[in-house]
């Protein structure tokens, strides 16, 4: 549970609102540093040469947040007049803003995705333009891993990457939560490290993020070979990336990644735990959960009310693509059998509404 009495409430919005532990604020607070525009910061260079190792790639970049990490990899990839091929929904082309059609001129070229986020193989390799004056020039293709907690399985990772390098497109990850990927699909015996090299080994570059649930409060690292990397570091300073004494950040990334992703099988564990608390309810259907993240559809236009009565009772959540709880390390059990029962309450009290059903949710 957070080691941090005064946030009262079960705050299941989203793994981003961690707070630092304890020990995580005495790593920040000893934190030997530089200044990582002038590349001398030691804990900066030490979490970039962790992240690196830890990913299988030549080298990585730490970035403010993930949106930045993700831009700096597909302008590093792509250049004006190109494109990279995207999930429809897929973060990198439906929550970043538009950021590399805006800054780069990088084309996306979005397609349906299944409800595990996979796009067809066929449908990739439909999208990829041939070399034409007509065409925006195909160079890259993005994946996400997990995808609204579902894992990528190895053996479509493997068939759409052979199929981009087949092509002569790159690949890149956005791996917000990559680690909690690795912890859930890692082979008996195998340990997360060793199967985060797997995933890691299907593409050119990866975005890594710390703070989600890692823990940290802050960042991500952009890994992939000296090349991409050293053209990241570029893209990274135009769009305001540059940052100064990062190494009191870049310290709780060390110290997230030593003491916090073992870990994350509790989350997973907790969503299940949640998942499992709210099937029979009439009103809801519950999506399983693989990792760390629960979906939930509301019927009868209760959706909204129920949010209400969850944040008047300690539980917060919110709504935008379906009713998502998501756990992480300020959440205990006793959380969990909160946001439980008074979910069952809340169907218990509340009259059902004649409206016809109709799906909220969060991300």
């Amino acid at each position: 549970m957070s080691e941090n009495p005064s946030r009262s409430a079960v705050d299941l919005r989203s793994d981003t609102v961690t707070q630092p532990t304890t020990a995580m604020r005495a790593a920040m607070m000893a934190a030997p540093l530089g200044d990582d525009v002038f590349g001398d910061d030691p804990t900066v260079n030490a979490l970039q040469e962790r992240i690196a190792a830890l990913t299988g790639k030549q080298a990585a970049l730490f970035m403010p947040s993930g949106t930045q990490s993700n831009l700096c990899g597909i302008l590093a990839h792509c250049g004006r007049g190109d494109e990279y091929i995207v999930g429809q929904l897929a973060h990198t082309y439906r929550y970043e803003g538009g950021g590399a059609a805006v800054f780069g001129s990088v084309q996306p070229q979005p397609l349906t995705q299944d409800a595990q986020g996979r796009m067809q193989i066929a449908d990739i390799a439909a999208a990829i333009k041939p070399d034409d004056p007509h065409f925006a020039r195909t160079r890259l293709l993005c994946l996400e891993n997990t995808w609204n907690g579902h894992v990528m399985p190895d053996d479509y990772l493997r068939s759409a990457t052979a199929l981009a390098r087949e092509k002569g497109l790159n690949t890149h990850l956005d791996g917000a939560r990559v680690f909690n990927a690795a912890v859930a699909s890692a082979a008996p015996g195998q340990g997360a490290r060793a199967r985060l090299r797997e995933i890691a080994d299907h593409f050119d570059s990866l975005s890594v993020c710390f703070s989600k649930g890692l823990g940290a409060p802050v960042g991500s690292a952009l890994c992939g070979s000296h090349e991409l990397i050293q053209r990241g570091r570029r893209i990274r300073k135009m769009a305001g990336g540059g940052l100064r004494q990062a190494g009191m950040l870049a310290a709780c990334a060390l110290h997230a990644l030593d003491h916090h992703v073992a870990r994350l099988a509790d989350d997973h564990a907790h969503a299940r735990r949640l998942a499992d608390g709210l099937q029979g309810i009439d009103g809801l259907a519950v999506k399983s959960a693989e990792t760390n993240i629960v979906f939930v559809d509301v019927a009868d236009a209760r959706g909204p009310a129920l949010l209400d009565f969850l944040k008047a009772n300690g539980v917060l959540a919110t709504g935008l693509i379906g009713l998502r709880f998501v756990t992480h390390l300020d959440v205990d059990t006793a959380g969990i059998d909160h946001t439980i029962a008074t979910v069952r309450r809340f169907f218990a009290e509340a009259p059902t509404p004649s409206t016809a059903a109709v799906r909220i949710g969060l991300y």
